[in-house]
This record gives structure tokens, C-alpha cells and sequence, in this order.
């Protein structure tokens, strides 16, 4: 008896996921067969962009400064003996761009913007005013889905780099007055070692990690129910699934970009 009932439940699970699954690409599908209404929802799209990127500056500030800080740290301590103090700036410089800046970006930008989406969203669809919207013949795909969805594929990167930025010269700091390594040295090797694939590679996962983020928040934002514990639930998903989606994804273009490396 208590076979069946795992196997039923089992196959429960395994039916409901690949619906979901199903649902979440017809969604995606829907939205980008609207992209030709862009020119009409131009101002919603910065104002999007404005909550996405300018309102995430601060949050993103501090996230990125201490991870300049630990890099350096941990750059300075595993490095110790075994390569020269004055190329640790290589190693902030292609650590910070391929993998820190992006993936704790996007991390970060789970918890505050795919919450943030999700909550909103559910919170129209429980109190009926996605509804209000399609009764007035206001298609809330590309009044309010699609928006989001552009401008966390545009701001994505745009944070990132702004991240690359505050990561590089905070470690740079701690470098220079915490382990007297020379300040010319540091972005000369730095330079010297650069790629142009270190700085694209990550600018792509941000891409990717924008629209993850964003489209998970607009897909279960809008199978909200249930009222406030409806639009929790949907909040608190939005924010694990985004977070393994981009881990997820920061494998796989890893591996494309970079797996051919010996």
C-alpha cells in the first residue's frame, strides 16, 4: 500500500513538473510573439529599467565592494608562496568578471527584483486587476510582462559591470594597503593577462540571468491564488527557483565558453 502511494505521488510530481514546464514555455512564447508592440510601451520599459538598475545601485555597491575585499583576501592567502604577490590582480581581475561579479549579481537581484516582480504581479492577479486590465482590452503581456522582461535582459549586464567596477578597486585597495602589493603591477598584469572572452563571458550570463530572473517573477506572479498566502508562496518560489535556474545556467555557459580549455 505504501508503494503504490509513493509511486502514485511520484508520478504526481513528475506530471505536474513537466506541466509547469510546459506553461512556463508557452508564457515565454507569448511574450516574445508581443515584441512588435515594443514601440508602445516604450515608457514602461524605463521606468522598469529605472526599478530594475538605479534602484539596485546601493544593494549592488555593497555586495560588490566586499567581494573585492574577500577576493583579495582569498587571492592573498591561497596564492602564498606558490605565485608572485603582484599577480593577484589577474586573479581578481578574471575571477571578478567571468564568475563573482555576474553570479552574485544576478543572486542578489533574485532576492530583491524577482521578489519584488513576483509579489507585484500576484498581488494584481489575486485582487483581479490582471482582469480589470483584459476587460478594458489591455493585453497584460505586454503591459506588464514583457517590460520587466527587457529590462532585466538590458539591465543585467549594465549592473554587472558596474559591479566589475567596485569589485576591481576594492580588492585593488585592500591589495595595496593591506598586502604592499604595488599599485602600478596590479592593473598592468591585470591588462596584460586580460582576454576579451573574460569580460564578454560574464556580460553573456547576465543576460541570461536577467531574463531568468525576471521571467520566473512574471510567470509565477501570474499563476498567483489564494490571497496573500497565494502571493507569499509565488514570492518565496520566485526567489528559489530564479537562484537555481542561474546556477543552473552559469554552469552551462561556462561550459560552452569555456569547457574547450585544457
Amino acid at each position: 500500500m505504501q508503494l503504490s502511494q509513493l509511486s502514485a505521488i511520484k508520478t504526481f510530481m513528475n506530471n505536474n513538473i513537466i506541466g509547469l514546464l510546459g506553461e512556463f514555455i508557452i508564457f515565454q512564447a507569448s511574450v516574445f510573439t508581443h515584441i512588435s508592440r515594443l514601440r508602445h510601451r516604450f515608457s514602461e520599459i524605463i521606468i522598469q529599467m529605472k526599478r530594475i538598475g538605479f534602484d539596485s545601485i546601493l544593494l549592488i555597491s555593497v555586495t560588490s565592494a566586499f567581494t573585492g575585499f574577500v577576493t583579495a583576501v582569498q587571492a592573498s592567502y591561497q596564492t602564498s608562496g606558490y605565485i608572485p604577490e603582484n599577480l593577484i590582480g589577474v586573479l581578481v581581475g578574471k575571477a571578478t568578471m567571468i564568475e563573482l561579479a555576474p553570479v552574485l549579481t544576478g543572486l542578489v537581484l533574485a532576492g530583491r527584483v524577482g521578489a519584488s516582480i513576483a509579489a507585484e504581479i500576484g498581488t494584481m492577479k489575486v485582487s483581479e486587476q490582471i482582469d480589470a486590465l483584459e476587460t478594458m482590452a489591455i493585453d497584460p503581456v505586454d503591459y506588464i510582462y514583457l517590460p520587466r522582461i527587457l529590462a532585466g535582459i538590458i539591465m543585467l549586464p549594465i549592473l554587472t559591470i558596474f559591479s566589475n567596477v567596485i569589485s576591481i578597486f576594492a580588492a585593488f585597495f585592500l591589495s595595496v594597503f593591506r598586502y604592499n602589493v604595488n599599485a602600478f603591477s596590479f592593473f598592468t598584469n591585470m591588462r596584460d593577462f586580460f582576454l576579451p572572452s573574460d569580460l564578454w563571458g560574464g556580460l553573456i550570463k547576465a543576460v541570461f540571468f536577467g531574463f531568468i530572473i525576471t521571467s520566473i517573477g512574471c510567470f509565477a506572479g501570474s499563476k498567483a491564488h489564494g490571497g496573500a498566502e497565494g502571493v507569499g508562496k509565488v514570492t518565496t518560489l520566485t526567489v528559489v527557483y530564479s537562484s537555481i535556474g542561474i546556477l543552473i545556467m552559469d554552469f552551462i555557459v561556462a561550459a560552452l565558453l569555456f569547457g574547450g580549455y585544457q
